[in-house]
This record gives structure tokens, sequence and C-alpha cells, in this order.
């Protein structure tokens, strides 16, 4: 909340959402009045709070219209509960909030306000409808994180929103594709240090038998046998035919 009211020039500037979320924390020493304005004149806006737990001397009005004049729709303070607030709707597109608080607080103090446009079935519904209330709401705020229908319709795990799982479940699906993909791989590297393995012996075992024919052969040549005997030991006349009388 404390960001929306640093800029004084726009606090003065009707802001236009289908929805969002308020926060405050033990702000203090703030005087800050904002409006929202839905983006169809056909529309009008739900509050509801998941968080609401102010401080005895602090104050959040809710103002159905465009200026903080008119007597408040809604004086919250200490004495009010989420549960006993419920959910509050404007009759017209805008709703303005002004919170004061005073110099003293506790991080215990504060609110977390949801705000929703959203739209009588009668005026069609080209967009979501939420289940209980059937109000008609932006599809974009389906599946974010954020009870916008203040009935859990527009976060149906089971039926809308199977892929988050409740809780995170892109990121489960992203661990998931990962792991298979690391699993992959290793299938891979071990495919090939086998395959490495097997051809080591028959790598060792060709240079052995090369190594054999090698010493072989230089044997052969020691004892004068064989057509690679040393050119110094040549002998008279033909190897094949030997020299000497004829029959």
């Amino acid at each position: 909340m404390d960001s929306l009211c640093k800029d004084h020039f726009l606090q003065r500037q009707y802001r236009k959402l289908d929805g969002g979320v308020l926060w405050s924390r033990n702000e203090r020493n703030l005087d800050c009045t904002v409006t929202f304005q839905t983006h169809s004149i056909l529309q009008r806006f739900m509050l509801h709070f998941d968080l609401l737990q102010l401080d005895c001397n602090d104050h959040l009005y809710v103002y159905d219209g465009a200026h903080a004049t008119a007597p408040p729709k809604a004086d919250l303070s200490c004495r009010n509960t989420k549960q006993q607030v419920g959910a509050l709707f404007t009759r017209s597109n805008f709703v303005t909030l002004k919170y004061v608080t005073d110099n003293w607080g506790t991080d215990a103090n504060g609110f977390k306000l949801v705000i929703t446009a959203v739209k009588d079935p009668k005026h069609g519904c080209k967009e979501f409808r939420c289940k209980q209330r059937e109000f008609c709401v932006s599809a974009d705020l389906t599946c974010d994180g954020v009870d916008h229908c203040a009935d859990g319709s527009d976060e149906d795990t089971a039926a809308l929103c199977p892929e988050s799982g409740g809780s995170g479940g892109g990121s489960t699906w992203i661990a998931i594709v990962v792991g298979a993909a690391a699993l992959l791989a290793l299938l891979v590297l071990l495919a090939l240090c086998c395959y490495c393995r097997s051809r080591a012996p028959t790598r060792r075992t060709h240079l052995h038998l090369q190594q054999m024919a090698s010493s072989n052969g230089a044997g052969g040549g020691g004892k004068g046998a064989g057509p690679t005997a040393s050119p110094a030991t040549r002998l008279p006349g033909n190897w094949a035919h030997p020299a000497g009388p004829r029959g």
C-alpha cells in the first residue's frame, strides 16, 4: 500500500484494473487515498480480505465511488475481522480506499485485500464465470494463485488448473523434464563407456599378435632360414633350386 501512496500525483489518478491484491504490513504515519476503476461501465468491484488485522488507531475506509467524500461504505479497524466483513460490493464501477495509520504498530498489523472487477451474468459473459456467485471475471485472473472469485473456482486445480497441482505444479513438471533429460544423458554415457571397454581387449589382442609376428620374424633371420635371411649370409645359387650336380 505504501508504494501507491508515495507519489501524490499518482494518488489522484484512476487506476483501471481487472483484479489485484493490496498488501499492507505495519505501515506507519499514512494518510493515503487511491481510486480504482473498472474497464467497463457494466462492471463493478468485489473486495474481500485474505488478511485483516488492523491496529485500533488505524482505519481503512472503503468508498463506493470515485471520491472519498460521501459516508464510507465501510470503516474498518481493529474491531473487524475478515470473516465478519466478508465480501464487499460496489454499486458503481469505482472504488476509493483511504488508509490512515498512526506512528505505532506491530508486525502483525496489516491487511491483504483482493480487488476484482466483476460483471453480472445477465450482461453476458465471454470470460470466466465464477461457480457459486456466477459473476464474470477476466480470464487472465484464472490460475494465478489468487482467489478472485472468493469461492476458489478460478483456482480450481482439479478442473481448471490441473497443471498447477495446487502448489507449484509448473515447477514440478520442469523438474520431471530436467530429471528425464539427465537420466537419458547418463544412459548415453554408460553406453559409450561399455562400448569403449568392449573395444579395448580387441585392440590389445591385435597389438599382441603384431608383436608376436615381429618377434618370430627376427628369430627366423638369426637362423638363416626363409627369404628374410640377412643379406650378409647370401647362399650361392638359387635358393629355391640349390646348386649342385643334377641327377
